[in-house]
């Protein structure tokens, strides 16, 4: 399909970004590597793979909303995995129960290589339980990138992205065609895999960053290849259609300017918000800087638009 291809992909369309840092002050710190956000109440939630926090800011992106600021996780009971001073990879909300869960991207398994750990927490932010996403993975650095709550006839399901291609890392994981999301169930106090979502094997995509669903449509970012794709998910299987890919816009030259997108988030069916992780050193990341760890309001162009 040409619309998976980049040299025809469509671009979204910039509505409003801010640096993070510019909305909540230095409340957070001046490193903010933004991983995850969703949007709920008029308002965006953010995590950052180097902050234990979550982040607030309003849905205006206005440095003088009063919603803005820092969550600090309530204490509650010790749940195990992520480290108090560590982040996460994404977030997703259980709206029946009003629980949020966290993802950390891999932790070493006896014999069984690497998994993600899942962490659960009620509407106050206190911790409820945690536990390992029972899917091995090979590689500690390409582990879990994504996290999706999707509630169907009853169950809720959890939907973790896979940050490399097949699940693997290195030049497998590389290379395009082989998305997926893998689909778990709670059973007691784990979280089984029960199915594996296959994304197109026409997305050119190199790699995964989140993932979010909303009214049958869902969304998947790349970071490497600065480019959204968006289609829909059978309400009864597994599966995705073929769908669109939109890229994130470019400069004047055709050059990449958003050099680092995390996460993804639906906020209406037309618009996404997109955060952006901190630029890595380099020369060859400077062009990056400019969008680097904010926040990002896109419309996704359509027929009437």
């Amino acid at each position: 399909m040409t619309s998976t291809k980049k040299s025809a992909a469509r671009e979204l369309r910039l509505v409003k970004e801010a640096k993070i840092q510019d909305l909540i002050g230095d409340g957070a710190g001046t490193r903010l590597e933004a991983s995850g956000v969703i949007y709920r109440d008029g308002a965006f939630l953010i995590v950052c793979d180097n902050l234990p926090s979550l982040i607030r800011v309003s849905s205006e992106l206005s440095p003088k909303a009063p919603e803005n600021g820092v969550l600090t996780r309530a204490k509650g009971k010790k749940t195990g995995g992520a480290k108090a001073n560590e982040g996460y990879e994404d977030l997703a909300h259980d709206e029946r129960r009003d629980h949020y869960y966290t993802l950390s991207e891999a932790e070493p398994v006896k014999s069984k290589g690497f998994r993600a750990r899942v962490q659960e927490y009620d509407g106050k932010l206190r911790p409820v339980g945690s536990a390992q996403l029972e899917f091995d993975l090979a590689d500690a650095n390409k582990g879990m990138e994504g996290l999706e709550w999707v509630e169907r006839s009853g169950t809720g399901h959890l939907l973790a992205l896979c940050e490399g291609n097949r699940c693997e890392g290195g030049k497998k994981g590389r290379t395009p065609g082989g998305g997926r999301i893998q689909v778990f169930r709670r059973g007691g106090k784990r979280w089984i895999n029960t199915a594996t979502i296959r994304l197109p094997k026409s997305l050119p995509f190199e790699d995964y960053a989140s993932v979010s669903v909303r009214d049958g449509r869902i969304a998947v970012l790349s970071q490497a290849s600065s480019a959204l794709w968006v289609g829909r998910i059978s309400t009864k299987k597994w599966e995705v259609d073929e769908g669109t890919v939109y890229r994130l816009p470019t400069d004047n030259k055709g050059r990449t300017l958003y050099g680092n997108p995390e996460g993804v988030s639906w906020v209406s069916a037309d618009y996404v918000v997109i955060v952006s992780d901190r630029a890595k050193k380099g020369a060859e990341n400077e062009r990056f800087r400019g969008k680097d760890q904010s926040i990002h309001l896109f419309l996704i162009p359509g027929n009437n638009h």
